[in-house]
């Protein structure tokens, strides 16, 4: 009996890890259709080299049917991706500036995002628009959790404005027990002193994973697939001194296209299982 039972596992197994290939291919093929798709900015498709969506989204477990909230998400680089991906099977929330944010530039950026979600109702109609958290959501709940939280060269401005740890404590709480955060963020070389962090918006990687458990979250792994050896991260303009900024105008501008955009940490952290939401 000993000897037989796991040969009439075996085909069992098989087909398990045959369905989980071929979903997991399928779901790498549909994301690829989307970064094709017409509904992506010429410009925005330039950086793709530089930001290797397919791969970071892959990274971080993006799958059909399930709950994301893009954190941070700008002017929707990321939201082109996210929202047809997820349109027809599964949900969207963008967290983004509140609506009455004190700062002309913040309702200003709001705005315009708010704008490019209406001008597109069949890419974005249904698409969240929430705020962006700082002790918590306030707007934002999705039923049972998130199963995903992501977030794009954001934690150096959580750092600066003094509430990464409060953030993160957020997007702990939101997500359902097992679901991941996924950060890329600029990479600071280890031990960079914090005012340097701050006026660089280069962070040192360790920090984040440090500041991620501290919150609750479980390291799972890093990916090296937006990393840039090019980047000697200590220029005058700080990360912004690089594209698609290119803060000193004219000045080393060819040096700084040659060497492209930031070296980037690539991290995925998961809420454990039993966690309490």
């Amino acid at each position: 009996m000993m000897t037989t039972r796991p040969a009439r596992l075996l085909p069992l197994f098989a087909l398990t890890a045959t369905l989980l290939l071929g979903n997991a291919a399928a779901s790498a093929a549909d994301l690829a259709a989307v970064l094709d798709g017409p509904q992506r900015s010429a410009a925005n498709r330039t950086r793709d080299a530089a930001r290797h969506p397919l791969q970071t989204l892959t990274f971080f477990g993006l799958a059909p049917g399930q709950t994301v909230i893009e954190v941070a998400p700008g002017a929707g680089w990321y939201t082109e991706i996210l929202a047809p991906y997820l349109r027809d099977q599964g949900h969207l929330y963008a967290a983004h500036y509140p609506a009455d944010d004190p700062r002309d530039e913040a309702r200003t950026a709001r705005a315009r995002f708010a704008a490019k979600l209406a001008a597109s109702p069949a890419t974005y109609d249904r698409v969240v628009l929430g705020t962006l958290p700082v002790k918590a959501f306030t707007d934002i709940s999705p039923p049972g959790g998130a199963d995903l939280v992501l977030t794009f060269r954001n934690v150096h401005n959580w750092i600066e404005a003094g509430h990464l740890d409060d953030t993160l404590k957020a997007f702990h709480a939101v997500l359902k027990p097992g679901g991941v955060l996924g950060v890329e963020e600029h990479r600071a070389p280890p031990g960079t002193p914090l005012a340097r962090v701050i006026a660089s918006g280069y962070v040192p990687e360790d920090l984040v994973i440090a500041h991620a458990r501290a919150a609750g979250f479980e390291f799972v792994g890093r990916s090296d697939v937006n990393a840039n050896p090019r980047d000697t991260h200590d220029h005058p303009n700080g990360v912004w001194s690089l594209p698609p900024t290119l803060r000193g105008g004219d000045t080393d501008r060819e040096r700084f296209l040659a060497i492209g955009e930031s070296d980037r940490m690539t991290l995925k952290f998961r809420k454990p299982a039993t966690a309490a939401r």
